[in-house]
This record gives structure tokens, sequence and C-alpha cells, in this order.
């Protein structure tokens, strides 16, 4: 059992530039924070810790100096969180914090407190070791598919040489596979693996995104899926039928045709739209949450309509500027959408994802069914509707489900 003394001391060993990671897990609450995590970095030649904590749906960065985070997280530990993780290249803890306030501290140390070395380091004095893996960080992260390890599909497409090297200039696509898989990832315990699967995909084109989630869903993780790709560009189609068929994927099939019509299957766990324009995202989402889709993922564009619509005295000084309208029309847009699915029985995310087909960072809509609908929480979304004098698409076509 650790004091409030002994505890600093341990936090302080650890917090230098031989850190790798803290997490701080398994609030006393959740109403707020759900996890907060540390890590080191070198900003303008000053070693400095990042603290990130992460709500239900958003996560917050600060970066403080050794002091600051120090005292920071010692304080959410005492006020928040039971658990805390430490890995380091000086060794790794684990803080355990009991309903009475007992603190309990186990601890696997490569060297010895106060001894020169590894955890020696603190402020900017870090070993050759420390220095390269912050100088790094920016550089390389732990992918899901990792650098180095060949990928056929990604060698096909020319993100990758034949022995898995990333081609320099498609890195951008490269990272922005991973993080797409790193959403996929997340969304893993809502999948059976007793059963098959079937993801609808529309909007598919060239099908990046399709195939790299068809390889870890089934060829890393194992999980039984049969993946439905659906566009309405007919050359697209067959190209990517004869890729699918080139790579063995033998559950991945592409249709054309649209999402609203589309009646080939009756039940679906997981639907995805990546840049389906303007209202097709609504009517892809309708179908989603009509076919009892467990997952939603929308990466929604070309937020046009309520452009046209949108009209409120107050916010006119600011909507008078074209290019201000457009992109408010848009953010309004989308937190409408995700307030529609939570009134649908969906727990709801708006996260930022990597595009790069359209803008440097876009929305994604991460939607994960929880249970029965929320009826008698659409008030005060109707009256901001009403505000704004808009009837979005999607708000017609599940009028009957809210």
């Amino acid at each position: 059992m650790a004091d409030k003394r002994e505890l600093e001391e341990a936090f302080r060993f650890f917090l230098n530039g031989e850190l790798e990671r803290m997490i701080f897990s398994n609030p006393r609450n959740r109403d707020h924070y759900i996890k907060m995590t540390v890590r080191p970095l070198m900003l303008k030649g000053t070693l400095k810790f990042q603290v990130e904590e992460f709500t239900e749906k958003q996560a917050f960065q600060k970066n403080m100096d050794r002091e600051e985070a120090l005292s920071y997280l010692l304080k959410q530990l005492d006020s928040l969180y039971r658990n805390g993780e430490v890995v380091s290249g000086a060794g790794s803890m684990n803080v355990l914090v009991g309903k009475k306030g007992t603190v309990t501290v186990k601890k696997k140390l490569k060297i010895a407190p106060g001894q020169k070395g590894k955890g020696a380091a603190s402020g900017n004095d870090l070993s050759a070791e420390a220095m390269e893996r912050l100088a790094s960080h920016n550089r390389k992260k732990n992918y899901v598919l990792a650098e180095g390890t060949p990928v056929p599909f990604l060698a096909e497409l020319g993100v990758m040489t034949a022995d898995g090297k990333v081609v320099k200039a498609r890195y951008d696509k490269f990272r922005q596979i991973n993080r797409f898989l790193e959403f996929i990832e997340d969304i893993l315990p809502r999948l059976d693996r007793n059963r098959v699967n079937t993801i609808i995909d529309f909007g598919c084109g060239k099908s990046y995104l399709t195939f790299a989630m068809y390889y870890y869903l089934k060829e890393l993780k194992g999980y039984p899926i049969q993946v439905v790709g659906l566009d309405l560009k007919k050359d697209v189609i067959a190209l990517c039928n004869r890729l699918s068929e080139k790579f063995g994927f033998e559950n991945l099939h592409f249709y054309h045709g649209d999402i609203a019509g589309y009646e080939g299957v009756t039940h679906v766990d997981m639907v995805v739209t990546l840049h389906a324009c303007d209202t097709a995202t609504d009517y892809a989402m309708a179908k989603a949450v009509r076919w009892g889709a467990d997952v939603i993922l929308s990466v929604p564009c070309c937020q046009h309509e309520l452009n046209s619509q949108i009209s409120n005295g107050l916010l006119q000084p600011v909507l008078g500027y074209g290019l201000l309208k457009e992109r408010m029309s848009a953010l309004i847009t989308d937190g409408i959408r995700a307030q529609l699915l939570e009134q649908c029985g969906y727990k709801t995310q708006i996260l930022e994802f990597i595009d790069m087909e359209h803008t440097p960072k876009n929305i994604m809509i991460r939607a994960v069914k929880q249970g029965k609908p929320k009826k008698d929480e659409g008030l005060e979304l109707q009256k901001l509707m009403e505000e704004l004098h808009v009837e979005p698409t999607l708000y017609r076509l599940l009028r009957e489900e809210l």
C-alpha cells in the first residue's frame, strides 16, 4: 500500500523521456472523462508531455511540462481514475485505487530509482535511445497494417512495394487506410465470430478501404464476413470485382446500384458510406436503421441540402458570407444526422477522419446500436430545425421511426 508521497515519487521516476505511455482508466463515474493517456514529445527542442483525455464522444489534448503533468495526473488519479498503467524504458508500473481510497502500486524496474541510466533521464537529459524514439514518433507509429509487412492487395494497388515498403507518394493513402481500420478495430466487439456478418459498403469507389476492411476482418482477424460493395459507376464495379477475384477474396462482391434500392440481403450488421454525396448519405443511413444494422460508419461529403434551406435572422450577419454559410450548413447537417441516429437507438460519435479525396480532414459519424429508440428526446432537435427553417432528408426518411 502506497501513500501520496510514495505515489508521487513513483510517477516522477517514470515521467521522463524514457516513457512510452501512461494509461488511466476505470473512472469512478463516466459522466465526463472515461480514459486518459500521457506520452512524451519534443516541442521546439523541449521535452513536453501530451495528456489526452477521452469522453464517450470526444478527445481533448493538452501539452504540459513535467511538473504540470505530474500534478495533473496525480489529481486525476486521486479524484477520478481507479487504474493507472505505465510502460517505460525504465520498467513498468500498475496502480490500483480501492473503493476506500487505498492505493496499491506494483513496479517492475530495469534500474533502481536514483541510479544513473534509463530511469534517470529527466527534463531534457535524455538517452540517445529516448531521443531517437521521440524524434521518430511522428515518422512512425504502430499501424494496423504495419510498414515492412507485405500486404498483397496494397502492392497491387500501388500503395506498397512487393517487399512491404510503403511507396513515398502513397504514404497519405497508407495513413488513411490505417486510420479507417482503427475505427473498424473499435467496433470489433459488435461482430459475431459464430455466424457470418454482413457488411454493406455504399459508394465504395475504387475500394481501397473496402479491400482493407475485408483483409483486416477476414484475413487478419478471422471473422466470418460477407462484404457487398455498391457504387453507381459500372466501370469501377467491374474493376473491383476483377481485383477481388485476383486477391482471392471469396466473400467480397461488388454490384452496380444505389443502396436505397438494394434488396440483396435481409439483415445487415454494418453499413459503411464513405463520400456518399449530399443526401445519398441520408438514404444510406435510413436504410441502415431499417435493416437494424449494429454499426454505421459514414463519412459524408458535399452537404449542400441545408445550404439552400437555412435561414435565421439572428445568424444572418454570419450566414451572409457564402463560405461560412456553406461550412455551417455542413456541420449542422452532420450534427442533426448524429442526433437523429441517437433517437433511433444508436450511440453516436463524430470523429475526425483523414480524407485524401476532398479535404485534408473530414468528419466521420460512427453510430453503434445500443437499445431501444429514444423517441422522447427529440424536442430540442425539433426546436433547432424550426429555428433554422430546415427539414433534412434524413428527418423525412426516418419520421416514422422517430
